[in-house]
């Protein structure tokens, strides 16, 4: 990089840049970072001794995260059962911190077997509202549960 480059990349993308990170919400009154949350629905990674395994959903500022959810291990029916399952237990979960569905910002998709993409897909459609969050959607060897599809999220309160 020479140096004319390197100054009008420092005097126009990095002011840009820090102008687009956000900034960490501190609490007005005591100035102290938000501090996670963790909530707990009626399905989850409950273990009988001891701490659970992982958090179902917890927030962080104005921020929900939801882990992965499926259908689970006796489950029965095709890709598009599953999915609503999946989508079902999202919303429990969002609606547990204080959010919803039209709030959520970006789910990943796991499917055993990318033949379901369009049966998973319609069910999909129109389940986030009108203005549906961004998504990844990969396929992988397995799930846990044996199940056909697992997703998890990141949402608004």
């Amino acid at each position: 990089m020479t140096k004319n480059t390197r100054r009008t990349f420092l005097t126009t993308a990095v002011p840009a840049l820090a102008l687009a990170t956000p900034v960490t919400a501190q609490t007005p009154a005591t100035g102290a970072l938000p501090r996670k949350k963790v909530y707990r629905t009626s399905t989850g990674p409950f273990k009988k001794d001891g701490p659970p395994l992982y958090s179902q959903e917890l927030t962080l500022g104005n921020l929900v995260f939801v882990s992965g959810k499926s259908a689970g291990l006796d489950f029965k029916g095709d890709i598009k059962a599953h999915t609503a399952r999946t989508l079902d237990l999202i919303e429990e979960s969002l609606k547990s911190a204080g959010s919803s569905m039209d709030k959520v910002l970006k789910v990943n998709v796991y499917l055993t077997d990318m033949k379901d993409y369009d049966g998973m897909n319609e069910t999909y459609l129109g389940r986030f509202g009108s203005e549906p969050p961004v998504r990844t959607t990969v396929a992988v060897s397995a799930i846990p549960d044996r199940t056909l599809v697992e997703m998890d999220c990141i949402a608004q309160i």
